[in-house]
């Protein structure tokens, strides 16, 4: 396509949506993009870049800045409260230039944001909720009609009103738990390089994850998580918040001083999250990226990582093909070969981990350890975690030039 013919609306300034943005400005599209809140802003507490994420930020030429606020994580380890280890990962099993990075969504947003020079007319209270038969127009829920575009994608997150233009879900429903957050000071907090969860059976489940600062906060921070049946956050916040205070504690008598510091259950966000599958990511002048094509559960932590590398596709695909369809049709072949897996496990794996049924939780105690350290399927749960599984045994392969970098990251604390 011509560069002066290509104008594109990217519906939604989460990650995927501003890696959009970034990706498609630099190759020239006109960029316009429309966010449903009246200000922008990253919503959640902290999570966990994989290699594979850190990669896309490495190609965009974003990795200093990630590194320069980010906590780099090198272990997974989550035991019960009598102390039996459940799940011990360290990335240097499947190679020793690897790790995880922790930040904070405030960072990884201001990182992004600082890198598309058109954040300034971002359309604020714009929800859009159609596109025209064409496809080359965007109608918002106040009846404003846009356009007209060449390509109009969807970032529209796991509640996207877009996904139904594509056509029925395979899957669409809520997962019956969510989860507690909230960002706490990093303190003497031991494990800075380190994932660390406790669980007891499938009810419980606390995690604590170092993320490091932002631009406009130096404190390092540690991410903190509650998991908890969506149907009962009404009933948490009656009980209140020092009777789950004494709760946390009694299971893990660790995070007692970083838990001490909350008073009110204001200060802890609620998440609910969502399973999607669908049949197509594609519609014409339509493309799905991010939670809007494939929302799963947050238990291979892999919604941020699977955000940017839809962005980076979608700009490879638009490069190597000169329809606008046959690009997407490129684009959804290739990532949905990718994220299948991840939805697979994502599905069957949260019942271990988010859940009443004690009897799986058991099994996992005894069993997940043990599997983690056998030869053969180490490398394969390895591979999961850092987001390099492509199929059932097939092998997302970082480029060399991205692993010699991250060698020169050794001594990243």
């Amino acid at each position: 396509m011509p560069t002066s013919s290509r104008r594109v609306a990217i519906a939604g300034y989460g990650t995927a949506g501003q890696a959009c943005a970034i990706l498609l400005a630099r190759d020239g599209w006109s960029v316009d993009v429309f966010e449903q809140a009246p200000a922008t802003g990253p919503v959640g507490a902290g999570f966990l870049l994989q290699p594979v994420g850190l990669q896309v930020l490495w190609e965009m030429g974003l990795l200093d800045a990630a590194l320069a606020h980010g906590r780099r994580i090198d272990r997974l380890y989550g035991d019960t409260p009598r102390g039996r280890a459940v799940m011990d990962m360290r990335y240097g099993g499947l190679d020793a230039r690897l790790f995880g990075l922790g930040m904070q969504r405030g960072a990884l947003f201001a990182m992004l944001d600082h890198a598309w020079p058109g954040r300034e007319t971002i359309r604020l209270g714009h929800r859009i909720i159609a596109v025209s038969v064409d496809g080359r127009h965007v109608r918002d829920e106040q009846g404003r009609e846009h356009g007209p575009y060449d390509l109009v994608i969807a970032a529209d997150g796991s509640a996207s009103r877009l996904r139904a233009v594509v056509g029925k879900a395979r899957l669409d429903a809520p997962y019956p738990w969510g989860a507690l957050w909230c960002l706490l000071d990093e303190g003497d907090w031991p494990h800075v390089n380190e994932l660390r969860q406790r669980y007891r059976a499938a009810r419980r489940m606390i995690g604590m994850l170092p993320v490091g600062t932002r631009p406009d906060d130096p404190v390092p921070r540690v991410s903190f998580f509650w998991s908890l049946r969506a149907d009962r956050f009404g009933r948490w916040q009656d009980e209140g918040i020092a009777t789950w205070r004494n709760e946390v504690v009694a299971l893990w008598p660790e995070v007692a001083p970083h838990v001490g510091t909350i008073g009110d259950c204001a200060q802890l966000a609620r998440a609910r999250y969502r399973d999607v599958v669908l049949r197509d990511w594609h519609r014409g002048r339509l493309v799905l990226v991010g939670d809007a094509a494939h929302a799963m559960s947050p238990q291979l932590g892999q919604g941020v990582n699977m955000a940017l590398l839809d962005a980076l596709a979608l700009r490879d695909a638009l490069r190597t093909h000169g329809h606008i369809e046959a690009a997407l049709a490129a684009y959804q072949h290739e990532r949905r070969r990718h994220v299948r897996i991840y939805q697979f496990w994502s599905r069957w794996l949260t019942p271990l981990f988010q859940s009443e049924r004690d009897v799986l939780a058991g099994l996992r105690d005894l069993a997940f350890a043990p599997m983690g350290r056998l030869p053969g399927s180490r490398g394969q749960m390895l591979h999961v975690l850092s987001g390099t599984r492509l199929g059932a045994f097939g092998r997302l392969r970082l480029p060399p030039a991205f692993l010699a970098e991250l060698g020169k990251c050794a001594s990243l604390g």
